[in-house]
């Protein structure tokens, strides 16, 4: 595949987005189990514990649980596994990509009351910052199908006048590409590229024809479509907790959001059927998103005696802001004529800003703690993906991925259990999570089940920890938004082993 080279930015039509949509929402608003090895070993069940600086995360009061200042440092190894079903192929390799990551790094200090007298026994605060997503993730979904990605340019182009689709005389593919994204937008530059690839023809060679026909003929398509991410989205939280007359707890955190998300796609389709002017289409998209947002959270733990914790906890909607780029390239072959068409731009699609509201998140959460010999947490959250939003400063108003998300979301539940025994200074754990698909159509977008193993060590003042990782799901996943091409069928599994080093100050 040929990469671009960069030598133009275009900034897209205000008038006309890259065309977000309910899955770029739903990347943003879920998250994952990322943390300390001790939190992850557990499954995240960690709502009414405490004592660990991602449990903070999950309850800003279990900051005020530690009885020491504290630090901790943890670094996570990801795999992801995709099995790809597409077309004739029914039975593909797995694909498998991996990455080594500091996914956590941060500090509790304590501040005891030395007033005896006073019913505010301790203040703490914290800084933190974590993975909350990782985007690392790639697949090759391979087989025959009957459809083209010509109607991808077809839905594009069909209704758009030729005029305002074509290079205009002496204009280079660089200069029509980025004039026709500025003023007409970017629904007309992918009309543009099918138009200058031969995969399509106008009805009439007139300025206001518009309508298309495909230089493609129908028949069967083998077809290759590669598929690569990279990135996180990550926070930075500053908590504040305190702990008053010795069982109640409470907390919250100011959180600040970052997001690095990169994508690249790749098609390969040929044919060899009868009446096909264009038989072979290379067709590549690269995405690059970055954002920042805030959240809050507040929480609080109830310590009802030494055997039972209550834990409740509120996570505010995350506010998003987030700024996309694109290149594209494209390239044909006519076998009849020996002839190889290449539309490389050369440029930068930047994006008006848009804006995401994530949905809001309430956990409640039960501990009980066996004296030193060990304990058993469960968590249960609940989040309406129905509230998510887009928006922006542009006269665009996102009515329509608005609708389609009321209509295709919905209330997603989560469990999180996890278990610890204590032999010595030697801690073993476990845990198990089950987090609902926010589909409705849970073919679409599975339910996660997940399971994690740990183990952990303490050395007088500091702690090593060790844990693994396993969750799955099923994923639909549309090669395109536009066009009838289908979507592949993953069977997406995800491992991390992290290792965290902690220790009081």
């Amino acid at each position: 595949m040929k990469k671009p080279i960069l030598i133009v930015l275009g900034l897209i039509s205000m008038f006309c987005t890259y065309g977000q949509n309910i899955s770029d929402a739903v990347r943003y608003t879920t998250e994952t189990t990322l943390g300390t090895a001790r939190f992850n070993s557990m499954s995240g069940a960690f709502g009414a514990l405490g004592g660990d600086l991602s449990a903070v995360g999950i309850n800003p009061a279990g900051s005020a649980i530690f009885k020491t200042s504290y630090i901790s440092l943890s670094a996570s190894n990801f795999n992801t596994s995709n099995k790809a079903e597409f077309g004739s192929n029914s039975n593909p390799k797995k694909n498998n990509k991996a990455s080594l990551d500091m996914n956590q790094l941060g500090a509790v200090f304590v501040f005891n009351n030395r007033n005896n007298n006073s019913v505010f026994n301790k203040l703490t605060a914290s800084v933190f910052c974590e993975q909350i997503q990782n985007y690392n993730n790639e697949f090759l979904a391979a087989g025959v199908t009957s459809n083209s990605i010509s109607s991808y340019f077809s839905e594009f182009a069909n209704g758009l006048r030729l005029d305002e689709i074509s290079a205009l005389e002496d204009e280079s593919i660089s200069q029509a590409y980025n004039a026709i994204g500025y003023y007409n937008g970017y629904a007309h530059q992918q009309a543009f590229l099918g138009y200058e690839s031969y995969i399509l023809e106008p009805d009439e060679n007139s300025a206001e024809n518009s309508t298309y026909f495909s230089n493609i003929a129908p028949g069967e398509f083998n077809q290759e479509y590669s598929y690569s991410s990279t990135g996180y989205n990550g926070k930075l939280s500053f908590n504040l907790g305190i702990q008053y007359n010795q069982k109640l707890y409470f907390g919250i955190n100011l959180n600040s959001h970052f997001i690095n998300y990169e994508r690249n796609s790749y098609l390969f389709e040929n044919n060899v059927n009868p009446n096909s002017y264009i038989n072979q289409v290379d067709f590549e998209n690269s995405l690059l998103t970055t954002g920042n947002g805030f959240s809050l959270q507040i929480g609080s733990l109830y310590k009802i005696n030494n055997f039972l914790r209550l834990g409740m906890a509120y996570d505010s909607p995350t506010w998003l802001t987030l700024r996309e780029e694109t290149t594209q390239y494209l390239a044909t072959f006519d076998n009849t004529e020996n002839i190889r068409t290449t539309i490389n731009p050369a440029v930068v699609n930047v994006f008006p800003e848009y804006k995401i509201k994530t949905p809001a998140k309430i956990t409640g959460s039960a501990a009980f703690i066996f004296s030193d010999k060990g304990l058993l947490s469960v968590d249960f959250s609940r989040k309406d993906y129905t509230s998510t939003r887009l928006s922006s400063n542009s006269s665009y108003g996102y009515s329509q991925e608005n609708n389609e998300i009321v209509s295709s979301l919905k209330v997603a539940n989560s469990l999180r259990i996890g278990a610890e025994i204590r032999h010595k200074k030697i801690s073993y754990r476990g845990g198990y999570r089950l987090e609902e698909s926010p589909y409705k159509n849970n073919v679409e977008f599975g339910d996660l089940k997940g399971f994690s193993l740990g183990l952990g060590f303490n050395l007088a003042k500091s702690r090593l920890d060790i844990s693994y990782q396993n969750s799955s799901r099923e994923i639909e996943q549309k090669l395109y938004q536009v066009g009838n091409l289908g979507s592949t069928k993953l069977n997406k599994n995800n491992s991390n082993i992290s290792v965290t080093l902690s220790m009081d100050l």
